[in-house]
C-alpha cells in the first residue's frame, strides 16, 4: 500500500451529525471546514489531578496552545472509546483507564488567528491514566499535572489562554455535580 491508503480518515458528518463520507485528515482543516467526528478526553491522576497539554507548535490548528489531555478522530467504522485508547497512547505515551463519556452531544465551531477553523461534534471523556507521561513530540510541546479547579477557573476567567473547546468543555464539565473529578471513581 502506498502513503495515501495508510493515511489517516477523518468521518465527515451531515448538519444532523450522522455519517456522510470520509475525508484524509490533511485536507480537512481550512478556513472551510467540513463538519466531522472528534473527542476530547480529560485525563486524571490517582490524586484527581488534571493532565494538561500544549500543543506542538508544528500542529496544523492551535499550534503552541494549551488544552485538554488529548484530542483525536476515530477512523470510519471506529469505537470512540477505542479512538481514545489509542490517540492517549499514541500522543502521551498512557493507557488511559476507565474510560467514560461525560458530554455527549458537545459541538463546537472556533476560529484560529491565521483562519483555520474547526468545526466538530466533538464528545468529550474522562479517564484514569496509567504510567508516567511520555508524550510524542509532534503531539505535546509540554505537559502539567493541575487541580481541576484550577483549569475550570481558568475556563471562566482567562478561556482566552486554552484552546476555544477546552475553555468551553471545562466550563460545561464544572457545571456537571460533581464535576469531572476521577478519581472517587477509582
Amino acid at each position: 500500500m502506498n502513503q495515501r491508503q495508510n493515511e489517516e480518515q477523518v468521518v465527515l458528518l451531515d448538519e444532523a451529525g450522522e455519517p456522510a463520507g470520509t475525508a484524509p485528515k490533511r485536507t480537512v482543516h481550512h478556513t472551510d471546514t467540513p463538519l466531522h467526528l472528534a473527542f476530547s478526553c480529560y485525563l486524571f491522576d490517582q490524586a484527581g489531578r488534571l493532565l494538561v497539554t500544549r500543543r506542538a507548535l508544528t500542529k496544523r490548528t492551535w499550534p503552541g496552545v494549551w488544552t485538554n489531555s488529548c484530542c483525536g478522530h476515530p477512523g470510519p467504522g471506529e469505537a470512540i472509546v477505542d479512538a481514545v485508547r489509542r490517540r492517549v497512547h499514541q500522543e502521551l505515551g498512557v493507557e488511559a483507564t476507565d474510560v467514560r463519556c461525560v458530554l455527549p452531544d458537545f459541538r463546537y465551531r472556533a476560529t484560529a488567528a491565521d483562519g483555520t477553523v474547526e468545526n466538530e461534534v466533538c464528545p468529550v471523556y474522562v479517564a484514569g491514566v496509567a504510567g508516567i507521561p511520555a508524550p510524542a513530540d509532534e503531539e505535546v510541546a509540554e505537559w502539567r499535572w493541575v487541580p481541576w479547579p484550577a483549569f475550570a477557573g481558568l475556563a471562566r476567567e482567562a478561556p482566552w489562554v486554552i484552546s476555544p473547546w477546552a475553555a468551553e468543555q471545562a466550563t460545561q464539565l464544572d457545571g456537571l455535580d460533581r464535576g469531572p473529578e476521577f478519581a472517587d471513581s477509582h
